[in-house]
């Protein structure tokens, strides 16, 4: 069983963000990952905590924590967008250097994956990353409340339901999308590794195929079969730490020879 510590640091906002560092029970990590969640979801969402204990086990510490607004984070999740995420990312970048070790590898979930897409090039340490269920780019989100998109642009906001949960949408969160154009994936400059399931309902496998499209080699990309969007099976979980600790290593050693 993994290790778990609770930790807490500043986001882009100023606002205390709440983290859960996984570290392996025994040893020393071999790497340490950094873990974006998905659109609404938190820290404790079940995908993200399989596959950050799962990593654990396997000797990859790996930081989890709540975006601002977001589980028990600070702030006000209307008060955010997708450039709130990215410095958030950042933010738990510099606490993860600053108090352990700098990112080996940075893994994001549906959003939380185009957060750390558009992240990476500020996080230049991380030797990899990896996409689980992500877009291509940021504004697919919009498909999640497309039905109140005129009420928020007339109105200036408008609430809506997300994974059952209701959540206020300010136009900022919109016009902040238009900024952000993928075409850093372009730039990533390292291995990309892009997990996504063929039968996902929320985010399509056409998104997976445009970022495989548009990023340079080393690529790779891994089916996740039946999984849906949010890795509610354990075995898909598991299978995603697996695979991906196979699949990393090799970059995390060359790193290791070239220090």
């Amino acid at each position: 069983m993994s290790k778990r510590h609770k930790v807490e640091f500043n986001g882009g906002s100023g606002a205390r963000l709440a983290g859960i560092l996984e570290m392996p029970d025994r040893g020393k990590p071999h790497a340490y990952a950094l873990f974006a969640h998905c659109f609404t979801c938190g820290k404790d969402v079940v995908s993200a905590a399989r596959i950050a204990r799962k990593l654990a086990d396997l000797g990859i510490a790996v930081l989890r924590f709540d975006f601002t607004g977001l589980g028990a984070s600070e702030g006000e999740f209307a008060e955010t967008n997708f450039s709130s995420n990215v410095q958030d990312l950042l933010c738990a970048a510099d606490y993860l250097h600053a108090e352990h070790h700098p990112v080996d590898l940075l893994i994001g979930h549906s959003l939380g994956g185009a957060a750390v897409l558009a992240a990476a090039s500020e996080i230049g340490e991380a030797k990899a990353i990896v996409t689980i269920a992500a877009p291509a780019d940021p504004d697919h989100v919009i498909k999640q409340f497309a039905c109140a998109i005129d009420t928020i642009e007339q109105q200036g906001q408008a609430q809506v339901e997300l994974a059952g949960r209701p959540f206020t949408i300010k136009k900022h969160f919109l016009d902040d999308l238009d900024k952000h154009k993928m075409g850093y994936i372009h730039e990533l400059g390292r291995p990309l590794l892009i997990y996504h399931s063929p039968v996902d309902q929320t985010v399509s496998i056409d998104e997976a195929a445009e970022i495989y499209n548009r990023a340079r080699h080393p690529k790779s990309f891994i089916s996740l079969d039946r999984a849906d969007h949010l890795l509610t099976r354990r075995e898909d979980a598991d299978y995603v730490a697996n695979t991906l600790v196979a699949w990393v290593e090799p970059y995390l050693s060359a790193g290791a020879e070239r220090g």
